[in-house]
């Protein structure tokens, strides 16, 4: 693996920015940060108070769909990647994640 690689950018953040900023009314206060550790790849959204409704969607389905997707694409690179999405105030999210 190459030292210099950065590793705030990559295929799954990138699909998460791209796609976020399709749905929300305020696209420039999409904030997506990319961390690495033992668990895994964590990404880490933020939006505007107003577009929390359309991120999280009916019955938080939006979200849902958003972390099966993240996890095809970190198996296809052989990573466990996480969403995790804070609320305008810093506090996160919390999804039921069985299916």
């Amino acid at each position: 693996m190459d030292a210099t690689k950065d590793i705030s950018q990559g295929p799954d953040r990138d699909f998460v920015e791209y796609i976020v900023k399709q749905i929300v009314g305020h696209p420039e206060a999409v904030e997506v940060a990319r961390t690495v550790d033992e668990m895994g790849v964590l990404i880490t959204l933020k939006v505007h108070k107003d577009d929390m409704g359309k991120i999280i969607g009916k019955s938080g389905q939006t979200a849902k769909s958003l972390r099966i997707l993240l996890r095809v694409i970190g198996s296809k690179n052989n990573a466990r990647v996480n969403l995790k999405i804070v609320e305008p105030d810093g506090t996160e999210v919390k999804m039921d994640d069985s299916m």
